[in-house]
């Protein structure tokens, strides 16, 4: 059973993009998804999501909960009633919250695994790394700026921007089911991070991803966002591409 509908803040979003291979992503990804491509690359990446006074929507925000969040997010498209959707397949979700790890599956979507984030923000900059319980690490070291990186496969902030604002249907695996989950932003702003150090254990595994097949392309921020949450019908689990 799901919950209705989800009312709380992202206190602060970053999306760290890379562009991959798409025959490698095709075959990580299962039925019905398929890779998203832009510029003949699919695009991969990590949400890290810090949430502040998560709880039903109309409850008052003191009993809401709080945690840092890392997700492997794959932009892909799928089929559904005769159209093509869009959105993103996440692979794997961590969390600081235990709660997140007993309820995930039951009243949250996918499995979370419980990981020890470690966040330093100061001014401009941001620093943040989390290892997880079965030893997956992410972390990466940024700061703002008003410059998009030209060499991106975007070219410009409006063109990534709107690209990930399409893409807020997100599915987890759970079982013999994907669960769906949207996120409706009450207003959607993105603002270019320059990157000086990422790492990714999850995408360095040349056993999934083979040496070449991913590369960094762009970082993005967002602050203080009110959102919801709302679920989605789940999709049976197929066979593997």
């Amino acid at each position: 059973m799901r919950l209705p509908t989800i009312h709380g803040y992202i206190d602060r979003r970053i999306l760290i993009n890379f562009t991959a291979d798409p025959g490698v992503v095709r075959k990580v990804i299962p039925e019905p998804f398929r890779p998203k491509i832009y510029k003949d690359k699919a695009v991969v990446g990590i949400c890290l999501i810090r949430l502040k006074n998560i709880k039903l929507k109309g409850l008052p925000d003191f009993v809401g909960v709080s945690s840092e969040n890392g997700a492997h997010r794959i932009a892909v498209e799928w089929d559904e009633d005769g159209n093509t959707k869009e959105g993103v397949y996440i692979p794997r979700r961590d969390t600081s919250l235990r709660l997140n790890t007993i309820l995930g599956g039951r009243i949250f979507p996918g499995k979370h695994y419980l990981a020890k984030f470690n966040v330093k923000e100061g001014g401009d900059n941001y620093h943040i790394d989390f290892t997880s319980s079965d030893s997956t690490s992410i972390s990466i070291d940024a700061k703002e700026t008003n410059h998009f990186d030209p060499n991106s496969i975007f070219r410009t902030l409006e063109n990534v921007s709107d690209f990930f604002e399409r893409g807020a249907v997100g599915y987890s695996p759970n079982k013999d089911k994907y669960e769906g989950l949207k996120l409706q932003a009450y207003t959607w702003q993105v603002r270019p991070l320059e990157v000086t150090d990422v790492h990714s254990s999850f995408y360095e595994d040349e056993k999934i991803f083979p040496k070449g097949s991913v590369q960094f392309d762009n970082a993005l921020l967002m602050t203080r966002v009110e959102h919801e949450w709302k679920s989605l019908q789940d999709k049976p689990q197929a066979t593997m591409h």
